[in-house]
């Protein structure tokens, strides 16, 4: 990662598209509950608060680990998402 700049936008950018997923199945499914699909995006809204705090967390020593570090878990956390996203009925 770059920078903090960088790694902010990529932040926004997965989990925006995962909440858009997300936006356009509870559309096309208005006739179906939506508790799953809520749950979902409240995952994701922490998940953004979460990440976005580390990165602005200024006592860290190796900023390139700490960042990398929150980059893999980024990644990890949108692939939970998108997997859950797909199961949803």
């Amino acid at each position: 990662m770059a920078n903090k700049r960088d790694l902010k936008k990529n932040i926004n950018y997965v989990l925006g598209e995962i909440m858009g997923y997300v936006e356009d199945w509870e559309k096309a499914n208005s006739n179906q509950s939506t508790k799953e699909s809520d749950a979902i995006l409240d995952d994701v809204y922490d998940t953004f608060f979460e990440l976005i705090a580390r990165v602005n967390d200024r006592s860290v020593e190796d900023k390139k680990a700490h960042f990398k570090a929150i980059n893999n878990d980024l990644d990890a956390k949108g692939k939970a998402f998108v997997e859950r996203v797909n199961k949803l009925k």
